[in-house]
């Protein structure tokens, strides 16, 4: 298993997290190495609703088998489609995955101070759909934002997080989406 720290120790993290799949094997390693992820589903993003609601019903049972806190935000998908009007033609990693990665990023930001936590960090940084420079650029945008509070860059893709993601996919047996998330993601993927 792959070896982790914070940078200052800290023990506990706050996980933004998109989906079980793309959080499973984060969670496992970060266990592994005493680090307790609180989780904070903030996807304002996800479209349509059903597909919202599974994916959050997903990873809040995987968090309750694991004994860990889950925090779902609010689902406000109108502000996320206001904030993105006008890019709706943009090719995924563009610009409008740039902003939707700093609106989640800044709320888990505020969130993390909110409640004391130092360090937030992202499944994003895990999906093959995501740019993980953008993911970076954004974290450390939220992070500018707000006192207190770092963004613990991570590129969990690496140390055969994203091959035991595979393997707990199929073992857990979640539910696998095919698009990052976005009604705009989803069209690319049906046409």
């Amino acid at each position: 298993m792959i070896k982790l720290a914070t940078p200052d120790g800290s023990n506990t993290v706050l996980l933004h997290a998109c989906c079980a799949p793309c959080s499973s094997a984060i969670i496992e390693a970060m266990l592994a190495n005493n680090i307790t992820p609180v989780i904070y589903f903030f996807n304002p993003n996800i479209y349509p609703q059903e597909e919202y609601i599974k994916r959050k019903n997903e990873i809040e049972n995987y968090a309750r088998r694991l004994g860990l806190e889950i925090v779902d935000a609010d689902y406000d998908y109108e502000a996320w489609r206001e904030g993105t009007c006008g890019m709706e033609n943009l090719p995924e990693r563009s610009s409008r995955c740039m902003y939707c990665f700093k609106m989640r990023l800044l709320q888990t930001a505020r969130y993390a101070a909110e409640r004391g936590i130092k360090y937030f960090t992202t499944t994003l940084a895990s999906s093959r759909w995501k740019d993980f420079n953008q993911i970076i650029e954004a974290g450390r945008y939220a992070t500018s934002q707000v006192d207190g509070v770092e963004f613990w860059e991570q590129n969990w893709r690496k140390g055969g997080l994203y091959e035991r993601r595979n393997q707990l996919l199929k073992i857990e047996n979640f539910y696998n989406q095919q698009y990052c998330g976005c009604e705009y993601s989803a069209k690319r993927v049906v046409s």
